[in-house]
């Protein structure tokens, strides 16, 4: 099955950006009455007041174990215009009613009440978070929130290209996209839908748009990609990318499997017997990745090791699922509904301490990938990544 060669594929990009969009529109510039995106200096100066400015972190979000979780991730729907294997079962999973999911303005409500307690950052998920009508005006809303540094996406890349321009006038910082092969057939057969073309039109277009770095996922699959691992790397050669090769995990319907899982250390012997030169990059606190980087390439690449090599210890997020409910950890089943006591008129300090208890309750590690693909949990739409 031969798919574009990794030259090719940079070539369409950088021919793209030097045109204008894929599709031969000119590019346009703002106009004066469009709002202008905020510098480098102010988006510097912004974050120097935070800094200066920044509250004590709530107790209400730290945990026993003394991890501070300024980060949030707000699924904002369970749908989705593909079918990842190892995210929904090929039947598909029962949605949840509209009437139990949560509301923009709840999904604001809680947003606030996290940021002014200590969280600075906000990634929007699903599902997939660019179908949902109002992703712009959320992200604008968020935007206003004082205190927040960061507000991200992951998205599988289908709707990008078309709605990225207006979500960065909105405010969107942060940019991470899903993309588990460059064999356009093989796409299909992952996602078990068409459009790997309009994934990379949406990696062009971010490119365009100046976002640095831009994140792309990759979940590594023993027979179905790992041979792609080093067309992957290349990529990061004429490109401003972040490769993220991401360990197989186990969640409901998803058939995980042991023997399918690539580890972190198998990976990285791969690329390292092509590229010796490889550097190991320093970790920043609480992320979740390992990077490296090639002398000389413009992108990186970085390991998530969720089952090989835990980052427990450091876990600084948190997770509300698009029915509202908090989940402290992404591989425990212990939640907590938020939309059922904001529904029920419950005070924001109630609803504080019912946070802090949940967060308090948090363990200090997961259970281990074997114990985990016997647990009981949602399958990974229904989580939101």
């Amino acid at each position: 099955m031969a798919g574009w060669p990794v030259s090719r594929i940079i070539r369409w990009l950088l021919r793209s950006s030097a045109r204008g969009c894929s599709s031969g529109a000119p590019v346009t510039q703002p106009s004066a009455t469009e709002p202008s995106r905020p510098t480098t200096e102010e988006l510097s100066r912004r974050q120097q007041f935070l800094r200066e400015h920044a509250s004590p972190f709530s107790a209400f979000l730290m945990d026993s174990f003394g991890r501070q979780h300024s980060y949030l991730r707000i699924s904002l729907t369970e749908k989705c215009n593909l079918r990842c294997q190892y995210c929904m079962p090929e039947e598909g999973v029962p949605l949840t009613p509209k009437a139990d999911l949560l509301t923009t303005e709840e999904i604001l409500t809680l947003a606030r009440l996290f940021v002014k307690e200590g969280v600075d950052k906000i990634r929007l998920t699903g599902g997939e978070p660019l179908i949902r009508r109002d992703v712009v005006d959320i992200v604008a809303q968020l935007r206003q929130l004082e205190g927040l540094k960061t507000i991200g996406v992951t998205t599988n890349g289908i709707n990008l290209a078309r709605l990225l321009p207006s979500l960065q006038k909105a405010g969107l910082s942060a940019l991470n996209i899903s993309l588990d092969t460059l064999v356009p057939a093989k796409f299909e057969f992952i996602v078990r839908r068409k459009g790997f073309h309009k994934v990379m039109e949406g990696i062009y277009k971010a490119i365009e748009l100046g976002y640095r770095p831009i994140k792309v996922n990759c979940v590594v699959m023993r027979g179905l990609n790992e041979d792609e691992l080093l067309n992957f790397v290349a990529l990061t050669e004429g490109l401003p990318l972040d490769v993220r090769f991401i360990e197989y995990m186990p969640f409901d319907g998803n058939k995980w499997n042991f023997k399918k899982m690539v580890s972190y250390k198998e990976m990285l012997d791969t690329i390292h017997q092509q590229w010796p030169e490889l550097e190991k990059l320093p970790e920043e606190k609480s992320s979740t990745a390992k990077a490296f980087r090639i002398p000389g390439f413009q992108g990186q690449i970085s390991f998530i090791t969720s089952m090989s090599e835990h980052f427990c210890g450091t876990c600084n997020r948190l997770r509300i699922t698009a029915d509202g409910n908090l989940k402290v950890c992404l591989f425990g089943n212990s939640e907590v509904s938020l939309r059922d006591h904001l529904r029920a008129g419950t005070s924001e300090q109630q609803l504080l301490t019912i946070i802090g208890a949940a967060v308090g309750r948090k363990k200090r590690q997961h259970a281990g990938m074997f114990n985990i693909a016997q647990m009981k949990n949602r399958p990974m739409i229904l989580i939101g990544g």
